[in-house]
């Protein structure tokens, strides 16, 4: 009896021992599995994101991270981080950023969140569409879906059905993630320009020459290519409004370079003030039929809020600014002065 009594005893002590091996050994593990959570990450400066595709289970994303090198840790350890998180079930595909010093915890926490890499386009004022098309082509990241299309193809796909697509795309940054396309881009840019030119033209001044949101549309692209100067847009625009008011030819310049195309190499001569396009405002009277470039938003603001007053002309000084005048023969001596360099007493 004391011989079966010392035999469980033994057992007993054998279980509690074992019992006392796990625990250590369980608290062990946690501290490595915590060590491995909020451990900085080895991340190489050339590679700044990982790309979880959709569709990876979670096998196949721990898989991606091994394949990075981003940490020694087993691929358990991953698991038992992401369980410990509740958040085996729930992580995104898409891009995410490898910041200097990011541990497991926090990617696994982006992944749960989806808190993708947003990268950035920028669509610049005064673009014109073929300047807007060409940067989209070179753009990284982003998919390429509009390269062989048309320009009236690619109104189509952004909803605009037979529309001229010069002006009607809104200079801005936009906002994108991994995946998307050049069209995305230009539907949001085609939305942007309908929702502020809808919300301008409704807040118009009073009593302007113009007709419909369209003209004012190109009314803005001609004050975008007149002046790249905040303060010059409303007089410039002023200008142009007085014009179209008394019927005057507006004999801009921008708007011959548009319509010349690829024959401008830089200089406009005397000829292609001459030369008879559907742009060329030296021969025809009123607004050209489209507008020549993306207008911003400063300059659709000034095109429907002109500044008021009586000048006509304006010539470029040669420093970015303008000189205004209110009459011809003003005007023919700002020219002298500042075009042909012949200002009175050798004074500008």
């Amino acid at each position: 009896m004391r011989r079966h009594m010392r035999g469980g005893a033994k057992l007993w002590v054998f279980f509690i021992v074992l019992a006392v091996a796990a625990i250590a050994a369980a608290g062990v593990l946690w501290q490595e599995l915590n060590r491995f959570a909020d451990a900085p990450m080895a991340i190489h400066p050339d590679a700044p994101s990982v790309v979880i595709p959709h569709g990876a289970g979670f096998n196949r994303i721990v898989d991606e991270l091994q394949a990075r090198k981003l940490s020694a840790a087993p691929h358990w350890f991953w698991r038992l981080q992401a369980e410990r998180m509740h958040v085996t079930r729930d992580l995104h595909a898409g891009e995410y950023a490898l910041r200097p010093g990011m541990t497991p915890r926090q990617l696994l926490d982006d992944m749960a969140h989806a808190r993708v890499v947003q990268h950035r386009f920028t669509i610049v004022d005064g673009w014109s569409f073929k300047e807007l098309r060409e940067a989209l082509d070179k753009a990284p990241v982003l998919k390429h879906e509009t390269a062989a299309m048309t320009d009236a193809q690619i109104m189509q796909r952004v909803g605009a059905g037979d529309e001229k697509a010069e002006g009607r795309f809104l200079p801005e940054t936009y906002a994108f993630v991994r995946g998307d396309s050049d069209l995305d881009i230009l539907k949001r840019s085609y939305r942007a320009m309908n929702v502020l030119l809808k919300k301008a033209w409704a807040n118009r001044a009073d009593d302007l020459p113009l007709k419909t949101p369209y003209q004012a549309l190109i009314l803005a692209s001609i004050v975008e290519k007149e002046t790249g100067r905040a303060d010059e847009r409303p007089r410039i625009a002023g200008v142009f409004v007085r014009r179209l008011r008394r019927g005057m030819l507006l004999q801009t310049d921008p708007t011959v370079i548009y319509g010349m195309g690829a024959a401008y190499h830089g200089n406009i001569r005397k000829r292609d003030l001459e030369t008879d396009t559907p742009y060329n405002t030296y021969v025809h009277p009123g607004l050209p039929p489209t507008p020549i470039a993306l207008p911003g938003k400063p300059a659709i603001e000034a095109a429907l809020h002109p500044a008021a007053g009586k000048s006509l002309y304006f010539v470029a000084k040669g420093d970015g600014s303008h000189v205004f005048s209110d009459t011809l023969a003003q005007h023919d001596r700002a020219v002298r002065c500042y075009q042909l360099k012949r200002c009175s007493g050798g004074k500008r």
